[in-house]
């Protein structure tokens, strides 16, 4: 009988209380992004962005209903663990904690001058058709298409359509997707030009590989006037695209799996 059929050890009552812990970590990971997107909705950042701020000053300025006002200290101390936010020494007159703002929640404040905010980015990317698809997984998994018309992805299997394809249906869907598209190209942009310049020096010709509107091809060619810069988006999306009025950034409609057009240096946002 091979080793791998041996009996495993028990585990010592450490070591279950640990696992346990560990799964119970994973059972409510969930409530991070519950949270964040409760965080951006209600504009906590924002409320705090002055400095600092007591949940008696949140209270004052935050959308919450007077009878859930108790139920925000929870929050409160939740995204605090998270890293989120940061819990400073209580304040000595009210004996209140104060709240203040850690390098994470400052990039969702939307008027802090050295940074694009990511509140939209983050807004749009926490929506409940991604929650929906996902716990249709181990269905999708265990279904056998052959044979019939496949759900390419446990999202078509939840929605019936791709995530395009809902885009398409849903306006409301669709602007918010491209603001956070957006917003993320434009934080991006500003880093990529203010530290890595050095890289476009050479450069006369660049791609932007599933660059939506083209707000970061925008950014370079402002940046760098000597660089083409040209989008590779799929068709729906590039009909979708105001023209742009200085010619300086090109559209190409096409599939990046299939073709993409010739250039000095391509630019892929992971």
């Amino acid at each position: 009988m091979g080793s791998q059929n041996q009996p495993l050890p028990p585990l010592t009552s450490a070591e279950l209380l640990q696992a346990q812990a560990e799964l119970w970590c994973h059972k409510f990971a969930y409530l991070k992004s519950v949270a964040l997107h409760c965080t951006i909705k209600l504009g906590i950042p924002n409320a705090i962005s002055r400095g600092a701020a007591s949940l008696s000053e949140l209270h004052a300025v935050l959308p919450v209903a007077p009878s859930k006002r108790p139920c925000l200290s929870r929050l409160m101390r939740f995204l605090a663990a998270s890293g989120i936010f940061r819990v400073d020494d209580t304040n000595p007159a009210q004996g209140e904690v104060i709240y203040r703002l850690t390098a994470v929640s400052r990039l969702l404040v939307d008027d802090d001058d050295s940074h694009t905010s990511l509140s939209p980015y983050m807004g749009g990317c926490l929506i409940p058709a991604y929650f929906m698809a996902s716990l249709r997984l181990a269905e999708w998994l265990e279904t056998d298409d052959c044979g019939r018309t496949a759900a390419e992805t446990p999202f078509m299997m939840a929605h019936g359509t791709d995530f395009w394809g809902m885009l398409g249906g849903d306006a409301k869907l669709g602007a918010g997707f491209s603001e956070a598209m957006q917003s993320d190209s434009r934080f991006v942009a500003g880093i990529v030009i203010r530290e890595c310049g050095e890289v476009f020096a050479g450069v006369r010709s660049l791609v932007d590989v599933g660059g939506g509107d083209g707000t970061m091809a925008k950014a370079i060619a402002k940046a760098f006037p000597h660089v083409r810069c040209s989008v590779l988006e799929l068709p729906q999306v590039v009909n979708g695209v105001p023209a742009d009025d200085d010619g300086k950034v090109e559209f190409v409609a096409g599939d990046m799996m299939e073709f993409i057009p010739p250039a000095d240096a391509l630019f892929l946002k992971a």
